[in-house]
Parts: structure tokens; C-alpha cells; sequence
């Protein structure tokens, strides 16, 4: 057995006195501003009044929530709870929104957590929430000052959140201190913000339209790497790649990128991201960028690694580009959800009976007991997008699949068509390859528009962006 010398613990700094006495004075002021993006306080409080119009009597209350443990006493990075960052504009760990009723609305107040100042031991102590630690955080006026709401102690919450008139909804599992003061939960509550955020205001809009951009940027560094990538570092340098940018432009990836090159191309998530780059290979990149207000952008393109296309995977990238062109013709206002995931299976279908790939006709493949051409693409077309990549998840299906689209709603369309290397269904030339074509877009009045539509999708145009970037 190996003798380990014991961990050092700061909160023993407690028990010197001289030390308190020292580190207490002699601190300028800090800087503890609370960085915000123009319009952000404005639409949170648009937001807030929408929730207010749909529970009106209710007390509410949301939580930010605390970042999961990675290991031992290691966190992983804090994100805010969705509903909450819509509500607030707030990215602080451990806050709770609590949305109290009067006549013809609500008041909002924010519960935070107050800084440690120097004269309290957390200040050195914790190197979870200490200042010494994890430097300066802005204080409840800073918070309130920002964001347009009223700022109390967390400390205060349960007396914010006590007895029965009027009830309390909120929504389980964020916050167990939430958890326990409410002790009823609400799946209500959840649903109805879900169904909220399905169609977005023009701020929102314009924050999915930088986070596209930012993508971009991210899909060109990317091209830029592939030498480099099939020489050495594979599928992490291209990982690496676009990661830095989606830090250097934003908070950080949306989700977890997608860099599958070569027959990892097949698998639908393929996030380990640690294959080389074949040269005569496809690389499917599908990755976006958050942005600092938090929505995200979702991109794939399949690109030839050379930058030329052979036969086979040009064969299976233009019937998947058919099925994306036809699936986006379906993306207008006033039409089922479920019209553009119609289409592009539609065209899929007859592609694949065309190859000889399907064991029945097109029609009964396409019937619900049938589905045959789904071993070959079995995820969806699209989903709705926004703060969250797969958005308003907690939404009805009334009000999602088997709805209508609106005016203001932002989804992905990403048919694809994916020919795992071990299917001995396909013939040998196709095995390995996989394809999706991924583009973000917002339903306007006169159909959509594709935000993504400054990455090329058509063959030609994406072989010449993939060269042009490569020198």
C-alpha cells in the first residue's frame, strides 16, 4: 500500500488568525460588471410576460441549476437551465426566478447567491464559489442593474416560496433546493415554456443568425485543417479546429461536434472523434456554435476530403441533396411540421428502390408498417432549434409533430442517407459511405429562409469551397 501524503485543505486558513486578519483589508475595487448582449434584458422581459399571460394567479418559479460533477471534486462547465436563460438573461449557477402574481401580471425577482466579501471565510476558503478562487462575480445590484429585475439573497427563497395561496409551479429536477421547497412539481409548467419558445421574436432571430455565421467561420477553419488532419491528428485536430472558433466567437460548441471522416461517416453520433482522415474519404462535420445568449447554431456538410467527389459517394450525395432541396420546397407557413420529413424520405425511398437496395416497392415503404428504406436512415429529417439544439423538446406532440408551422419558428432540415461498412445489403462500393446535409431555417411569411445557406450544398459548389479553402 501506498502512502499517500494527505490533501491540503484551504478552509484550515479559517483557524489563523493572522491570515484572516491580513487578507481582510487593502482590496480595491473589483470589476463586476455583468457583460450582456444589446436587446437581451428587453426580450427576457417579453419573455417573462408571455409566461405571466399563460398562468395568471400562479406563482412560478425556475431555476438555473448547478454544473454536474465530471470527477471527484471537478465540475464540468456551468450552463444555465434553458427555460431560465429565456426568462432571465441570467447565467448564474444556483439562481432561482420567481415570477409572484398581482392584478394583471407578475413581479419578477431573481434569487442569487451574494458574493463572499473579504471578511468572510468563503472568500479564501471555497475554492468552489471563493473570489480568490474563481475571481470577481458580479453583486445582486450588478445582476439587477443588468438584467431589469429585482435582486434579493437566495437566502430569502423559501420565504419567496412559502405557503399554499396562490400554489407554486415549478419545474422538477433542475435544483434539488428548489425541489424541496416547492415539494409539488409542475410537468405543466415545463411544457408550456416548451411551447412558448417554439416561435422566436426577432432578437432571437438575429442570435441563431450569429450563431450560424460563427459556424461558418468554424466549417471554413475546418476545410482549412483537412492536409493537416490526414497527415496527423485525424478526426480530434479537426475537432480541435472547430471548437476554438466556436470559443473564440461564442460560449463554445452548441453540442457535442461531429467529425466523422471516412466509415465513421455512417454513424449517426459519432462523437468520439478520434479516427484518422482518409484522403480518398468523406468527412461529415456536423457541429454549431453557442453563442454568449445561448442559442445555437446546427450544421452538417459531407464534404470529399480531396476535394473531388468519387463515383459512388457523388451517386449517394445527389440523391441526399434531391431529398434536401424537396424537403426545404415543404418549410413554409400554414403546413404540417411533419410535410418536410414527408418529402425528403419520399425522395430517399424512390432513390433507393432505383438502386435495387429496398425489398419492396417505394409506396410500401413508405407506409407506417413498412418503412424499409429506414435501415438506411433511421433518424428524423429536422428538429425545431434554438436555445437548446434539439428546441422546445417538452412540447406537446400536437404542437410539434403533428403540427403546423408558424411564422418565426427556426428548425433544422437534414435528410442523409448512412451505408455502415459492415452492410452486406449495399453493394461494396457504397459501404462506408455516409452523407447528411444539414441547413438551419426560419419560417417567414413567404415560405423560409435558409441562415446557412453561405455553405454551399450543391456537389460543384461544395468541391470548389472545399478546394478554394484547402489552397
Amino acid at each position: 500500500m501506498i502512502d499517500r501524503p494527505a490533501r491540503r485543505d484551504p478552509s484550515k486558513l479559517v483557524q489563523a488568525q493572522g491570515f484572516r486578519d491580513f487578507v481582510r483589508d487593502d482590496w480595491g475595487q473589483a470589476d463586476r460588471r455583468v457583460t450582456t448582449v444589446p436587446g437581451a434584458a428587453e426580450a427576457a422581459a417579453a419573455h417573462r410576460a408571455r409566461l405571466s399571460a399563460a398562468f395568471p394567479g400562479a406563482r412560478i418559479a425556475v431555476a438555473s441549476g448547478h454544473a454536474p460533477v465530471r470527477a471527484n471534486d471537478s465540475d464540468y462547465t456551468f450552463r444555465p437551465d434553458s427555460d431560465f436563460a429565456w426568462l432571465t438573461g441570467c447565467h448564474a449557477e444556483g439562481a432561482v426566478l420567481v415570477m409572484v402574481p398581482h392584478e394583471g401580471g407578475h413581479d419578477a425577482v431573481l434569487h442569487l447567491r451574494e458574493p463572499a466579501g473579504p471578511g468572510e471565510a468563503d472568500f479564501f476558503a471555497s475554492s468552489r464559489d471563493g473570489e480568490l478562487w474563481i475571481g470577481a462575480v458580479p453583486r445582486l445590484a450588478d445582476w439587477a442593474e443588468a438584467l431589469g429585475i429585482a435582486c434579493r439573497p437566495l437566502e430569502e427563497l423559501p420565504r419567496s416560496l412559502r405557503g399554499q395561496l396562490p400554489g407554486v409551479l415549478a419545474a422538477k429536477g433542475v435544483d434539488p433546493f428548489l425541489d424541496a421547497q416547492v415539494g409539488e412539481h409542475s410537468a405543466h409548467l415545463r411544457t408550456v415554456l416548451s411551447e412558448l419558445r417554439r416561435v422566436k421574436d426577432d432578437w432571437e432571430i438575429n442570435q441563431l443568425r450569429e450563431a450560424v455565421d460563427a459556424t461558418v467561420l468554424g466549417f471554413a477553419d475546418v476545410a482549412r485543417e483537412l492536409p493537416t488532419a490526414v497527415r496527423r491528428g485525424g478526426e480530434r485536430w479537426l475537432q480541435g479546429t472547430f471548437d476554438r472558433r466556436a470559443r473564440t466567437e461564442g460560449n463554445g460548441p452548441g453540442y457535442t461536434s461531429i467529425v466523422a471522416a471516412g466509415p465513421h461517416a455512417p454513424i449517426l453520433h459519432w462523437t468520439r472523434c478520434d479516427g484518422p482522415v482518409p484522403e480518398d474519404g468523406l468527412l461529415l462535420l456536423d457541429a454549431g456554435v453557442e453563442v454568449n445568449t445561448l442559442y445555437t447554431a446546427d450544421v452538417t456538410r459531407t464534404f470529399p476530403v480531396s476535394g473531388e467527389f468519387s463515383r459512388p459517394q457523388r451517386q449517394v450525395y445527389d440523391l441526399v441533396h434531391e431529398a434536401h432541396l424537396a424537403a426545404i420546397a415543404e418549410v413554409r407557413p400554414g403546413n404540417d411540421y411533419s410535410a418536410f420529413h414527408t418529402a425528403a424520405m419520399r425522395v430517399l425511398a424512390e432513390g433507393l428502390h432505383d438502386w435495387g437496395l429496398l425489398p419492396a416497392s417505394v409506396d410500401k415503404s413508405l407506409e407506417a408498417d413498412g418503412q424499409h428504406h429506414r435501415r438506411y436512415i433511421c433518424c428524423g429529417i429536422g428538429h425545431l432549434l434554438g436555445l437548446d439544439v434539439h428546441d422546445c423538446a417538452n412540447a406537446r406532440e400536437s404542437a410539434y409533430n403533428e403540427g403546423r408551422l408558424e411564422v418565426g419558428m427556426a428548425l433544422t432540415v437534414e435528410p442523409g442517407l448512412y451505408f455502415h461498412p459492415n452492410d452486406l445489403t449495399v453493394p461494396p462500393e457504397l459501404r462506408g459511405i455516409g452523407v447528411r446535409i444539414e441547413d438551419d431555417l426560419v419560417v417567414t411569411p413567404g415560405g423560409a429562409e435558409v441562415l446557412s445557406a453561405a455553405l454551399p450544398t450543391t456537389p460543384d459548389a461544395l468541391t470548389e469551397w472545399t478546394r478554394s479553402h484547402q489552397g
